[in-house]
């Protein structure tokens, strides 16, 4: 068994491999007596560089996603207001008189 913490289920089959025991970039194996860096609460990496890169990587896709979402946010202001002026002229050519009031149901 080695030094990694490995958890008990009640059967040697059903190991489930302890999130501190390897870097979640490169994979490689977490030893018991050495640093590891840690990213975003429970991310662990084997050194500086891997926690780095994964922060670079997290930025250009959160950097992407602005980028995409306002795009997509200024395309749907665009089909709103079309929608209104549509809507505005429909409710004009059909002036319908409407009642309002109760309704009863037994």
């Amino acid at each position: 068994m080695s030094s990694a913490a490995y958890y008990y289920s009640g059967c040697e089959h059903d190991y489930q491999p302890h999130f501190l025991d390897s870097c979640s970039l490169c994979g490689r194996p977490l030893s018991h007596n050495t640093d590891i860096f840690m990213y975003r609460g429970n991310t662990p990496f084997c050194s500086q560089e891997c926690r780095q890169e994964q922060i670079e990587m997290d930025e250009a896709m959160e950097k992407r996603w602005k980028l995409s979402s306002s795009s997509s946010s200024s395309s749907s202001k665009r089909s709103n207001a079309v929608r209104q002026t549509s809507d505005s002229t429909k409710e004009s050519d059909t002036n319908k008189a409407v009642r309002t009031g109760a309704v009863a149901v037994a």
